[in-house]
């Protein structure tokens, strides 16, 4: 068999191909590989002294995310659901003399979500960047009639509502001081329609209708939100896809449009520039990084 993209699609079965190339790394499942080399962490760096808060950092986009932002100087405090998981991230970012600090939430939860924000500021006494990353993909990859109730409304509770919860509880601290920068986790299954994943489309749909809302409400007060939309990242979701389908995952990512799967360190890459300065003149903007599946 060929490895067209057309046949890769086609090959999919019931899961779809297309589906699990929109999968990204978030707050279940880590990356087939570290997500980078150890590096020291830059007292000088860009974001020296700057307050982090990130959602869903255990694991994938949102641990590479953690650490690059440690490495510049940031000062990140991070939840997750697996404790075991953030202190070990803990454990790896403070070896190399970055600040970093761990708490156990879940996001669909309003008060330990609530509690986060007030554990952060609480320790460093401000907010400046906010990364809502926390997220699954529905377990079941079925048609939309086949979709059970539940695993739709944990989905959209995780995904959509997780963001939602999050910056209600972020803003009013950033509005308190003048400023800030929002982040939002999104998909290219927030611009596409997927088959089998109907409550993960649905979600990531809202994520961007959400960050698009919210920018517009805040932009007069010196606060920034946007969101990226990751699409064929290398984690371990990805990789189990292709292995449910019987394609090798080193000739399947050939056939995205660069040739190759893109890396969470790219997805974290993105994610500081748009905190940065240089990322000032995004609002409400829903970045593609998907290696070109929106093209």
């Amino acid at each position: 068999m060929s490895f067209t993209r057309r046949n890769l699609i086609a090959s999919a079965g019931a899961t779809g191909l297309a589906g699990a190339i929109a999968l990204t790394s978030q707050d279940t499942a880590n990356s087939q590989q570290p997500v980078a080399a150890p590096t020291a962490a830059n007292a000088q760096g860009s974001f020296t002294n700057k307050v982090v808060l990130i959602t869903g950092a255990t694991s994938g986009i949102g641990e590479a995310t953690a650490r690059a932002f440690a490495q510049q100087g940031a000062i990140v405090h991070f939840c997750g659901r697996r404790e075991n998981l953030g202190k070990q991230v803990v454990a790896s970012i403070a070896a190399q003399g970055g600040r970093v600090t761990y708490q156990k939430a879940d996001v669909q939860n309003e008060a330990e979500v609530r509690a986060l924000m007030n554990e952060c500021v609480r320790r460093y006494g401000r907010l400046d960047i906010a990364f809502n990353n926390a997220g699954v993909i529905n377990p079941r990859f079925v048609k939309l009639h086949e979709q059970p109730t539940q695993d739709y409304i944990e989905t959209m509770n995780i995904n959509a509502l997780g963001v939602f919860l999050s910056m209600k509880y972020e803003i009013p601290q950033m509005l308190k001081q003048g400023s800030g920068v929002i982040i939002n986790n999104a998909s290219v299954s927030g611009h596409k329609g997927y088959t089998e994943i109907a409550p993960y489309n649905a979600s990531k749909h809202a994520v961007i209708s959400l960050t698009r809302v919210a920018a517009l409400e805040y932009a007069r007060n010196n606060i920034r939100v946007c969101s990226i939309s990751p699409g064929g990242v290398d984690t371990a979701m990805l990789r189990y896809a292709f292995q449910q389908r019987k394609v090798a995952f080193a000739e399947a990512e050939k056939t995205l449009p660069i040739g190759r799967a893109n890396t969470v360190a790219e997805m974290a890459n993105t994610v500081l520039f748009l905190a940065s300065d240089q990322g000032s003149a995004f609002h409400g903007s829903a970045i593609d990084v998907t290696c070109g599946l929106l093209s």
